[in-house]
């Protein structure tokens, strides 16, 4: 449960090989291309796998997901905001919009869910908050970025890129859902696996690029380590103001659970697509890096979080046992 994630260092390899071996000549094109492709697909695939009555429980049970949209959408944005306007020379341009992208992502799915399930909260909560959070992140982020890229005086990508790439692709996959949505949920594992090789296609491509621009030329170890401080913050902030927002509006503890590692989390599954629609070729690689480190840090201190969690989880409920047998 603690150690570094399996998926982490596919892309740290990638990351590596990309820097010793980038794609360069015509390889540029193919990749170009290549990733184009796959994220289509991955976004297709996210359309049919989600079932038609996990859309609706997603969209119309708000009540406890309003307060995880706005720590995913309002919060985190707000937070990237101020830090980058107190300390603006802490990080490279580039990096801060790294920073200010993640802030503007949905929230995961999978490592939502399971802390949830793991710390004993309300899973169903999570589920459909996962699923709203990601619907809405479609939507959502372009949108954020798009504010972001404008603010910086960096050019918005073109929204028929968002439109064909991300948007069609996701509403194909829901339209095709009555008919292969059991067939794509029936081989998660393997789709899985699809998803995360595209992201390995659109990370390589990626940095490729950097690398043939001089990223790690620009970027010293001491900014990596910077980032993660910056990525350490602004998780430990979230959670202390979800945790704190929850007990002041009374929700049930398994809710409480529920809110604080679905508000908290961000997804590198479709951030790093994302970011290949929405910024420069050049810049992508150095602005994903922040996820990148975020993803690895999130994982390691929400475990140890859902851990603690299922050990209050547990003495609740031998305390509820004991009060109901006396």
């Amino acid at each position: 449960m603690f150690g570094v994630d399996p998926f982490l260092l596919s892309l740290i390899g990638t990351v590596l090989l990309a820097t010793f071996v980038p794609c360069h000549g015509a390889g540029v094109e193919v990749f170009h291309w290549l990733a184009i492709i796959v994220i289509g697909i991955m976004f297709f695939l996210q359309g049919a796998r989600l079932s038609r009555s996990a859309v609706v429980d997603g969209l119309t049970a708000w009540r406890l997901h309003i307060l995880i949209l706005c720590c995913t959408f309002i919060l985190f944005p707000l937070l990237g905001l101020g830090f980058h306007a107190a300390f603006p020379g802490l990080l490279q341009n580039d990096v801060w919009l790294g920073v200010l992208f993640l802030c503007c992502l949905p929230s995961t799915v999978q490592s939502s869910i399971a802390f949830t399930s793991i710390a004993g909260g309300n899973t169903s909560a999570a589920v459909c908050a996962a699923t709203a959070s990601n619907i809405f992140g479609i939507f959502i982020t372009p949108v954020l970025v798009g504010l972001i890229l404008a603010r910086h005086g960096v050019q918005d990508s073109n929204g028929l890129d968002i439109v064909f790439q991300l948007l069609l692709p996701f509403i194909a996959g829901q339209l095709l859902q009555p008919w292969i949505g059991n067939w794509a949920r029936r081989h998660k594992k393997l789709l899985s696996l699809t998803d995360r090789s595209s992201i390995l296609v659109v990370v390589y491509a990626a940095f490729s690029d950097a690398v043939m621009q001089g990223l790690w030329h620009k970027l010293p170890l001491s900014e990596l380590g910077m980032i993660a401080v910056v990525d350490f913050i602004l998780l430990a902030i979230v959670l202390i103001v979800t945790a704190l927002t929850c007990r002041l509006a009374g929700l049930p503890f398994r809710d409480e659970v529920a809110v604080i590692f679905c508000g908290s989390k961000k997804t590198l599954a479709s951030g790093v697509p994302m970011a290949n629609v929405l910024f420069p070729a050049a810049s992508v690689g150095i602005i994903v890096l922040p996820l990148m480190i975020f993803h690895q840090i999130q994982l390691f201190i929400c475990a140890i979080l859902a851990r603690r969690f299922a050990e209050v989880t547990k003495r609740r409920a031998a305390a509820g046992a004991t009060l109901s047998e006396e």
